[in-house]
Order: C-alpha cells, then sequence, then structure tokens
C-alpha cells in the first residue's frame, strides 16, 4: 500500500501531496529561516519526483542565497519549500501537512546560530550546523 501525504498554504491555492515517505522533522536554526518564519523552519525532506503540487500558479520563489531557493504562496504568504539547487530532494514545511501528519522530530540544524530568545531543550541531537 501506497503512503499518501497531503498538505497546502494557509489560503488553499496551493496544495501538494507526496507519495514518498517524508523524512524526520528537521528545526533549522539559521538566521534566514528565523527571518522568514519568526521562529524556526521545521521541515521534512521528500524526493522531488514524489513531490506533487497543484496551483503552482501561486507559488513565487525566493532565490535566498547562492544555493537555494524558498518557495512561497503569493496570494497567503505561507512559507512552504526549501530546495537546494541541484538537489534530488526538497523541503516541505512540517506545518503545511494535512493532519493526522504521522511526522515526528529527529534533530536540529544550524543550533550555533539559533535565536537568543529561546532554549531547544526536546532533548533531540542538536548540530551547530547541517552535518549531512
Amino acid at each position: 500500500m501506497t503512503e499518501r501525504h497531503t498538505g497546502g498554504c494557509l489560503c488553499g491555492a496551493v496544495r501538494f501531496s507526496t507519495t514518498a515517505r517524508p523524512g524526520p522533522v528537521v528545526g533549522c536554526h539559521c538566521s534566514q529561516c528565523r527571518r522568514q518564519t519568526g521562529f524556526y523552519y521545521a521541515a521534512v525532506n521528500v524526493a522531488r519526483a514524489a513531490l506533487s503540487v497543484d496551483g503552482t500558479e501561486a507559488v513565487r520563489w525566493y532565490r535566498s542565497s547562492d544555493e537555494a531557493q524558498r518557495g512561497f504562496c503569493s496570494n497567503c504568504g505561507s512559507a512552504l519549500f526549501w530546495q537546494a539547487d541541484g538537489s534530488a530532494e526538497i523541503s516541505v514545511m512540517a506545518g503545511a501537512f494535512d493532519t493526522p501528519s504521522g511526522l515526528a522530530f529527529g534533530h536540529h540544524i544550524y543550533c550555533a546560530d539559533k535565536g537568543d530568545f529561546y532554549e531547544i531543550s526536546d532533548g533531540l541531537p542538536q548540530y551547530a550546523v547541517n552535518p549531512v
């Protein structure tokens, strides 16, 4: 039996589905993710080839660095995707998945850059940078 995971943006203009089992939720604490979301970025990686997106006309991409771009809904502003150049995987915001999502947190990255207004106290592995 094939798993199917669905989700979308706040206004519903963008909907997505994947038949690939999303990886563990990764919390990214870098300054770019904090500025985009106001806290930290919680996302799962899925195979790009296994992700189907409806409403692509509403998706806008912002080149946030020399290595990656971020996708968001142009109608409601929901952050949805993070895509590294040339990667076969795409990060999808964990909170954009429909519930029950079945997702579980795995670890935290770029903790050396985390905001000074919170602590990471869930007991999961914390990495100063991205170990991958």
